[in-house]
């Protein structure tokens, strides 16, 4: 009778225990913006840059977060588009590897139906999860098939109120501009109904804004107009969208609060790639919206690919860390934060990053493979075009021009928008870099560029030209 009651002691105990670390398991709430560049927000991303920092545009709601948050001043998107960033997040792979390095490719050679998402992961970790998508998808196939509860569709750009012709630099307005406030309400209505039935819950928010056209509130947009400029690319357009998207985010950090959600939710924020570099015009395009990064969207230079990223939550300090972080680091990271005993450990590339918000920013993140890797195989006439790829280590750069094998290497310590090419001054460090790169995309036989293929609308395993 006594080994029965013992029994029955224990097993009350081990099961109290197991819905209390059910009931502790903590929520996530990522934040995409498209197209926002490093400097595009008024947080100074890093200390030692003033220029990290816009003095026209005004987000005191990034402000708010990065003040009890971590501000990374070396994050990075996977890919300088927004197709494969987005679905590198959700893999945990780099776009070389997944072979989705563009908008508008045929996907029928991706695995959608991998258990390795982050969405399916939190599953296996705890089936309470609820996992919701709302916004820009552009991923080619439904939300639900990577895991997602609840979404609202397999959105792209029209859904945000895009029109690919020259009417997408006109200012425009509308009191809910690239569905800011309605994305954020759902959203809400999202999280109020998860702390209702005490669930917890991973939710995206993937914005429109502020890709093109350009939308914001009319009084918004007044206000701007009226504000000193203080670079000649600033716009006030630009500006009040920007503002509003803030608003909209503003709006969600508003109802955790609320709800006393803060001690047990972890908010990232960051963009799927830099600033398009032709805001306001073509003739800024090398000292762009994006300075004092280099270039901007479509092209592996620092202002296509170093974006916003801030991360808050329970534990972290309000800090600045230098460390490299990319954006398929996200889904170990996640993952590390649930529960490290289910972080997948094959075919990932990214690394978690935990450590490093929990020790003032200080750390490494260990890789299955070294530096961050980005591979952009196909010529853009709007960008550089030149097929390219590009690997970053620590303080160094590596590009490779794949037209003539052409090398830059670049200390992006002091040579942040990438002028003075130091290849020839260390050819050590230039060979070993290229040997990484070269070495990654052999092993992971990623799309190779040939002249004429710019792997849009095409099946790639009819086109043998692989690494």
């Amino acid at each position: 009778m006594k080994n029965f009651l013992f029994f029955f002691i224990y097993l009350s105990f081990f099961l109290n225990s197991c819905n209390q670390n059910l009931n502790n398991t903590p929520n996530f709430i990522l934040i995409l913006s498209d197209d926002q560049g490093w400097s595009g927000t008024s947080v100074q991303m890093s200390e030692d840059i003033n220029s990290s920092k816009s003095n026209y545009f005004e987000t005191p709601s990034l402000k708010k977060l990065s003040s009890s948050g971590m501000r990374f001043s070396r994050g990075y998107s996977a890919a300088p588009v927004c197709s494969p960033s987005r679905y590198s997040i959700q893999f945990g792979q780099t776009p070389a590897r997944l072979n989705m390095i563009r908008v508008g490719m045929n996907t029928s050679h991706i695995d959608h139906e991998n258990p390795n998402t982050i969405p399916k992961i939190l599953k296996k970790i705890n089936p309470n999860y609820v996992t919701a998508h709302f916004g820009k998808w552009h991923i080619n196939t439904d939300p639900g098939e990577l895991g997602y509860d609840i979404h609202d569709g397999k959105n792209g750009n029209k859904e945000g109120k895009f029109i690919n012709d020259k009417s997408q630099w006109k200012n425009e307005f509308s009191e809910d501009p690239k569905n800011i406030f309605s994305l954020s309400n759902k959203a809400i209505d999202f999280i109020e109904k998860q702390n209702e039935l005490g669930k917890p819950f991973y939710l995206q928010v993937s914005h429109y804004a502020v890709h093109t056209n350009i939308v914001s509130k009319e009084k918004t947009f007044k206000k701007y107009q009226n504000k000193k400029k203080s670079l000649v690319t600033d716009n006030p357009g630009f500006a009040a969208m920007n503002e509003n998207l803030d608003e909209g985010i503003g709006m969600i950090l508003e109802k955790i609060e609320e709800l006393n959600l803060s001690n047990n939710t972890y908010i990232i924020y960051t963009s799927d790639n830099g600033s398009v570099p032709t805001i306001p015009a073509r003739r800024f395009y090398k000292k762009s919206i994006n300075f004092p990064l280099s270039r901007g969207k479509w092209d592996a230079m620092e202002g296509g690919i170093r974006v916003p990223f801030i991360v808050s939550g329970p534990g972290i300090e309000a800090s600045e860390s230098k460390v490299p972080v990319v954006g398929y680091d996200l889904l170990p990271t996640i993952i590390d934060l649930a529960n490290p005993k289910f972080i997948p450990t094959e075919n990932i590339d990214g690394g978690s990053f935990k450590n490093i918000l929990f020790s003032k920013g200080k750390g490494v993140v260990n890789r299955n493979y070294e530096g961050l890797i980005f591979h952009v195989p196909y010529e853009n006439k709007i960008a550089l075009n030149r097929a390219h790829s590009s690997i970053i280590q620590n303080n160094f750069k590596l590009i490779k021009y794949r037209d003539n094998n052409e090398i830059n290497l670049f200390d992006l310590d002091s040579d942040i928008f990438e002028e003075i090419d130091i290849s020839k001054l260390n050819p050590e460090i230039s060979s070993s870099l290229e040997f990484l790169l070269d070495n990654y995309l052999k092993e992971v036989r990623s799309l190779k560029w040939k002249e004429g293929i710019n792997w849009k609308n095409v099946e790639i395993n009819k086109i043998n030209s692989f690494y």
